[in-house]
């Protein structure tokens, strides 16, 4: 396969420009072309004032979502599903000939989405798009640097919309080796991998664990800790590694990537080590003879180790995984026991791809926010208050950047923060009043949730009632040949209140919205339960579900 792309991981360049540069004054600018600052920009234009729009990359009109996100990767996830249900994923040259058609599909409504963007905003009179980065040279001052020369924008009102950008761990040869990619670069491949080996177990991951797998690569999981999905409840996250393993992805707990480097044959070699493993000598990465480690293989017995050592709980859940069975104890000086250092396996894998899905950053690098006056959280967002202001007058930051969750449709809803406050409305409408922020993550069967799961009601002491029902009992969902997965919902025991739902089921990013609404509005359980739905739909299930 091809080992290099434009989009693989690299260190970030940097650009001096002069100090003179020609100057625009503007009622507002928008740095970057996201969701929420391309809203903005079309409805402030519509009220009459004069926006600039800066966007580093024309690779980039219209925001992560239609070009890097969740439109590509549904896309090509779409593809995936369709190359497992046509049997298209079962010999080399099919599997490439569906994978080659998904990426030229997948590149055809990008670059037909990212085009109709920024015409929807350049074509307007009153807007200025310009093509470069950003940085701020003052309170209300940015000078933008473009292929031309730079350009300073001094605007009345200024807002940050630049997103966020993938978390890149400290791992040696991570940033240099061909063949290590962010979801970015794994999304824009000419061939198809025939490994892959994910780093990390986040939704992000298990997405492309889940579509490579249709498409029949070998997918490696690796997970730092024992846990998985550990913010899900317990059944749920057994329920969703049960069906990635059907696809046949394979799960590598404990394990942490302790060097990545070129393999002799062309593929990647990923030094790794993994606590609690109780048999298997260490070996040095550079004394496998090259070509040795197949990654999907030889992580098959690697697991079956992990597996060992990190026995299942007593309630037998595969999810809640404990390595003190293998961690011995001795003395202290004082007499009490001290826990040792469990034992820790090092070997070598090899594979034809990486993906690093260990979580995104909020993309400041490069703003020169302080010469602002603007200010970071602890986590590197920009610090805002419920209004979205950050710690600079008349500055906002909307989208992934201020720290918030980081889904599209919170960063429309940043919008309307934003916009209720520039309209003259009476009272500007908050995050505290954003109510119940549903997901969905696409894997072969959807997990859609909102709301409390039962750990979390638990924790918060709540008197909960659990719903729950097998998708198999579902007619449309047998209809479809889709019988995989359970709903569960959480009800308040005295007052009905829907407390959170969770759907891993066909059509669940579709039917979760429903049960938002209801949320919303406060209707009670009983609502769903006695609602008529059309039939056959998944919908329907939330009669039996809340029954």
């Amino acid at each position: 396969m091809s080992t290099s792309t434009p989009n693989a991981i690299s260190t970030p360049n940097t650009t001096s420009t002069p100090s003179t540069s020609p100057t625009i004054t503007t009622d507002a600018l928008i740095i970057g072309f996201g969701k929420g600052g391309k809203t903005l920009a079309a409805k402030l234009s519509a009220a009459g004032r004069k926006v600039v729009v800066a966007e580093a990359s024309a690779n980039m009109y219209g925001g992560t979502c239609i070009n890097i996100g969740c439109l590509p990767s549904k896309s090509l996830i779409l593809s995936a599903e369709q190359a497992r249900r046509d049997g298209a994923n079962s010999t080399p040259e099919t599997r490439e000939a569906a994978f080659e058609a998904a990426i030229k599909e997948k590149r055809r409504v990008t670059s037909m989405l990212r085009d109709k963007n920024y015409h929807k905003l350049a074509d307007q009179d009153n807007i200025t798009v310009i093509t470069g980065r950003a940085h701020f040279t003052g309170p209300h001052s940015v000078e933008i640097a473009t292929a031309e020369g730079p350009v300073a924008v001094t605007a009345s009102k200024i807002f940050i919309n630049t997103g966020a950008t993938p978390r890149i761990p400290d791992i040696p040869g991570i940033r240099t080796t061909p063949g290590v990619y962010t979801s970015t670069g794994l999304m824009d491949l000419d061939d198809m991998p025939q490994r892959l080996v994910i780093i990390g177990s986040g939704f992000i991951g298990l997405e492309f664990a889940s579509m490579f797998a249709d498409f029949g690569t070998a997918v490696t999981v690796l997970q730092h800790n024992a846990e998985f999905l550990p913010r899900e409840d317990a059944d749920v996250a057994a329920a969703i590694r049960a069906q990635l393993e059907a696809q046949g992805v394979k799960f590598l707990f404990n394990a942490d990537t302790k060097a990545i480097a070129p393999a002799a044959d062309g593929g990647v070699r990923l030094s790794v080590a993994v606590k609690g493993m109780t048999r298997g000598a260490s070996q040095a990465c550079d004394s496998t003879p090259a070509g040795t480690g197949n990654a999907h293989a030889d992580i098959t017995g690697a697991t079956d180790a992990t597996d060992t050592a990190t026995t299942t709980s007593p309630t037998g859940n595969p999810t809640d995984h404990a390595t003190m069975p293998h961690v011995q104890t001795k003395p202290s000086d004082d007499g009490e026991p001290r826990f040792a250092e469990p034992a820790e396996a090092r070997f070598c894998l090899t594979t034809d791809a990486v993906l690093v899905a260990t979580g995104r950053t909020p993309n400041v690098e490069g703003l020169h926010l302080e010469a602002a006056g603007v200010e970071l959280t602890e986590r590197g967002a920009v610090k805002v208050d419920e209004l979205l202001r950050t710690t600079a007058a008349d500055i906002w930051a909307l989208g992934d950047v201020n720290g918030g969750p980081q889904h599209t449709y919170i960063s429309l809803d940043d919008y309307r923060v934003v916009w209720s406050q520039l309209n003259g409305s009476a009272r500007p409408y908050t995050v505290k009043d954003r109510k119940h922020v549903p997901s969905s993550t696409f894997l072969a069967t959807p997990y859609s949730r909102v709301g409390l799961n039962e750990r979390e009601a638990k924790a918060a002491g709540l008197d909960y009632v659990v719903k729950r029902l097998p998708v198999a009992a579902v007619p449309k969902a047998q209809v479809m040949r889709r019988p995989d997965g359970l709903m569960k919902a959480i009800v308040e025991r005295n007052t009905g209140r829907i407390l959170g739902a969770m759907l891993l089921s066909v059509e669940s990013h579709e039917v979760i919205n429903i049960v938002k609404l209801a949320m919303d509005l406060d209707a009670p359980a009983s609502t769903l339960r006695d609602m008529v739905f059309t039939h056959p739909t998944i919908a329907e299930a939330l009669n039996d579900l809340f029954a």
